[in-house]
């Protein structure tokens, strides 16, 4: 979509959005390549060691497909896909979007809570998953009477697709969907209560297509490759890796990782010429620890927090090249981007305005400025842009500022265009390349019969930029302990979500609140901050 350039000014000259009225992201991903290039490999199976080719994807999301529409899944009915990365994920959310229903993305460690929150308020009535996510799901079956079909991959108390996709034809008629229709649910944390829908259309890929260009130096080349550790769950795995790659024909290596390290890392990448990858700033940090042995990559990527100038030194020495970094979010993402083969990169900075996307720093009266801190913002309409949070209007019209969508992060735009990245501008927890809402986690410990009441922050961290802290009152007739810090810990993580639970806990006598009794989050980080060593 990017047009050839050497700098970032003549590529911003150069840009111009193509049509896209009607547009189907599983025909683009999938059926366009099976009818022009068969043959050509769409993704490579680390764990199954073969490959798959369009022409297979193709005929197995086609099955999938015919497969959805006999279980009633209709045109704007959600359907949830909790896999990790693996074929099956790939064919679930292609075939849910060629019948132009909404596919939801769902990580492996999501708790029951988690689960039943997404699930409920979406209203899924079909769910993708493996026999892992079938024992999860048994217990919340009761608490959400729109699921009346599970669908695994491998088994259990569930409709095995292994019987059930064979038995289905393999040609299938796409919905004829336009670029403005629903496509795609993920649920994005915030600062009070459960996480929220965010409802993306078709036309939320080709917006990525400029900011995931850019960010990997004019991707993609003859000979490119692409892996990501993170999960296909995420928006930055599915939307900023999986389904671009899948756009311009370019293999995509799936691996489940048990757990990360920077061994099977470079080992996975060496073993599948991986030439491109996006590394969220944890797996960076992991990895420089362990000082590995350099492997001459074409383009990195990474976003989420920002890396820092030992870190960028680090990956120059490691990969052979400048790791690009890139900012969005969710509800608009890849609108900001460095991209060192056209000369956008600059210490401390984020990155520029991707081509097509009006980004800018807005002051007291909400209008742009420069040279001084204010909101980041995106100007409507744009391609990447949401269209909405699920069953929830006024928080939709909160994210705005008129035609402004406020990212909820504060920054400084400098006179060429560059974006500085100040901080938060909530109370949302950025670690390990997650967002973390402390409300949902709060309420979960609420739960535990030993917590009378619970204040949850961010923590400064080396490692994963932020850990979540809590700060615990307890009920009468409990004690403090670290066996009681190490059992709340645990009770949010399995309730929860295994990337959510406080990796530290404090027992408070009272917190800090103000005077219609909310908790004061800002005197917990700053106490936070002040443990830091």
């Amino acid at each position: 979509m990017l047009p050839r350039a050497d700098t970032y000014a003549e590529l911003q000259d150069r840009f111009e959005w193509p049509a896209f009225d009607h547009y189907n992201i599983g025909v683009d991903t999938c059926d366009r390549w099976a009818q022009t290039d068969p043959a050509r490999t769409a993704l490579i199976l680390d764990d199954e060691d073969r490959s798959v080719s369009f022409d297979e994807l193709r005929s197995l999301t086609n099955r999938m497909a015919n497969l959805l529409g006999e279980c009633g899944v209709a045109p704007g009915d959600r359907v949830g896909v909790l896999l990790p990365q693996r074929l099956e994920t790939a064919v679930a959310h292609i075939a849910a979007l060629k019948l132009g229903a909404i596919s939801m993305p769902l990580a492996i460690l999501f708790g029951v809570d988690a689960l039943a929150h997404r699930l409920g308020d979406s209203g899924a009535s079909v769910i993708v998953t493996d026999a892992e996510g079938v024992a999860r799901l048994a217990p919340l079956r009761a608490r959400l009477p729109d699921l009346h079909t599970v669908l695994s991959v491998d088994g259990g108390d569930a409709t095995d697709l292994r019987d059930a996709l064979p038995a289905q034809p393999d040609r299938f008629t796409p919905a004829d969907t336009h670029a403005d229709d629903p496509a795609i649910l993920i649920y994005t944390s915030g600062t009070t209560g459960n996480p929220k829908g965010a409802l993306l259309p078709h036309r939320v890929l080709p917006g990525h297509l400029p900011g995931v260009e850019m960010s990997h130096d004019l991707f993609p080349e003859s000979g490119d490759v692409i892996w990501t550790p993170a999960d296909w769950a995420w928006i930055g795995g599915l939307l900023d890796v999986l389904m671009p790659a899948l756009h311009h024909g370019v293999p995509v290596v799936a691996k489940r990782f048990r757990k990360f390290t920077t061994d099977s890392a470079f080992d996975l990448m060496r073993r599948h010429k991986v030439r491109n990858a996006f590394l969220p700033p944890t797996a960076l940090k992991m990895m420089r620890a362990d000082d590995p042995a350099p492997y001459p990559m074409r383009s990195v990527a990474s976003g989420g927090e920002s890396l820092g100038a030992g870190l960028l030194d680090w990956g120059r020495e490691t990969f052979g090249v400048t790791i690009n970094e890139f900012y969005g979010q969710t509800e608009c993402n890849m609108v900001v981007s460095s991209a060192a083969r056209l000369g956008a990169h600059r210490s401390g900075i984020t990155g520029w305005p991707v081509p097509g996307h009006d980004v800018a720093v807005l002051g007291a009266d909400d209008t742009p400025v420069t040279d001084e801190e204010g909101r980041i913002a995106i100007h409507s309409p744009d391609p990447v842009m949401f269209l909405r949070y699920w069953n929830d209007e006024a928080a939709t019209a909160a994210k705005f500022a008129g035609d402004w969508l406020l990212t909820g992060d504060r920054g400084m735009q400098e006179s060429d265009g560059a974006i500085r990245f100040i901080g938060r501008d909530d109370d949302v927890i950025s670690s390990g390349g997650y967002r973390i809402g402390p409300g949902e986690i709060e309420d979960t410990l609420l739960r535990h019969h030993a917590v009378a009441m619970a204040g949850v922050v961010g923590k400064p961290d080396p490692m994963r930029g932020e850990i979540v802290k809590a700060y615990i009152v307890l009920a009468p007739g409990h004690a403090p302990s670290d066996a009681l810090a190490r059992d709340l810990s645990i009770f949010v993580k399995t309730t929860l979500s295994a990337h959510e639970y406080p990796r530290e806990i404090a027992f408070l006598d009272a917190l800090p609140l103000t005077t219609t009794g909310k908790i004061v989050r800002r005197a917990l980080r700053e106490r936070a901050r002040s443990e830091t060593p």
